[in-house]
């Protein structure tokens, strides 16, 4: 009833997940801060996520981890887990989870991954979502969790259909709080389109809480730009000044930097300076 993948990259771990079941992000996600992700669905025992990041805490690898907790478990034949950690991945699906059901795994050392889902169209989701996965390399894991949700989706998905979708990615930097360790936590408990919804979503995390990117300086015909921009925002003066108040009404403030202006921070001001009476969308 459910595609994961759980994911390891560098110092980074999360885990992205789509179903036809209501708030499947209250379920099937277990993420811990420098030491691994779980996924747990089918029939899912939340136990599980406890069980295995406390085993990969204690330095167990996560084929012997999933190994014993499997073997403990009575209902293991219609469970579906997956794990990474510091040492791989695993993943796991028992003989009695509905059709179709399967699990792919990959990567090895800084970076790995593990796909799995039962009640899907076919295997082709978990191929894409790996496809999307390894063909995503370089951008930030948050992004390409996403990518490989999409993927999934648009190769079948759940077979039953669209409810809800969750991201939970961790590291050591990113997010509202950067010391606090989440990157990102994100969920869509009941929508007709949950994945695209999610992907919407991150997209907005990522421009109000992102840091700074493809940073221009304030200078020249870009300086001028934006101070038309702010006027018409109804902010006039130190052009400098007059962006910090605009970020920071507009919640953009981990974005500003003294370099100049944020790539995404000024397709933003040029969008609400184009509609300044409220009316943008």
């Amino acid at each position: 009833m459910t595609f994961s993948i759980a994911v390891r990259d560098g110092d980074f771990f999360g885990v992205a997940v789509a179903s036809k079941f209501l708030a499947v992000g209250s379920v099937v996600p277990g993420v811990r801060r420098g030491v691994g992700a779980v996924a747990t669905q089918s029939f899912a025992r939340v136990g599980y996520l406890d069980e295995l990041l406390d085993a990969l805490e204690a330095g167990q690898d996560p084929q012997a981890a999933l190994d014993e907790a499997t073997a403990r478990d009575e209902g293991r034949a219609q469970r579906q887990v997956g794990v990474v950690g510091l040492a791989g991945a695993a993943t796991y699906t028992g003989d009695d989870c509905f059709d179709w059901a399967g699990g792919r795994t990959g990567g090895d050392g800084d970076s790995c991954y593990a796909v799995q889902g039962n009640i899907l169209t076919g295997e082709p989701v978990v191929a894409a979502m790996e496809e999307a996965w390894l063909g995503s390399a370089g951008q930030p894991v948050q992004r390409r969790l996403v990518a490989a949700l999409l993927a999934g989706d648009a190769a079948g998905g759940d077979l039953r259909g669209r409810q809800s979708a969750a991201l939970v990615v961790v590291g050591p930097r990113g997010g509202y709080d950067p010391e606090a360790g989440t990157v990102a936590d994100l969920r869509v408990d009941d929508h007709p389109d949950a994945p695209r919804e999610l992907a919407r979503i991150s997209d907005l995390w990522e421009l109000y809480f992102g840091r700074p990117e493809g940073v221009q300086p304030l200078t020249g015909e870009l300086r001028d730009e934006v101070a038309g921009h702010l006027a018409t925002l109804g902010l006039t003066g130190e052009v400098e000044q007059a962006l910090e108040i605009w970020m920071g009404g507009a919640n953009l403030e981990t974005r500003a930097t003294p370099e100049g202006i944020d790539a995404r921070v000024l397709e933003e001001l040029r969008r609400e300076a184009a509609t300044p009476t409220g009316t943008s969308d």
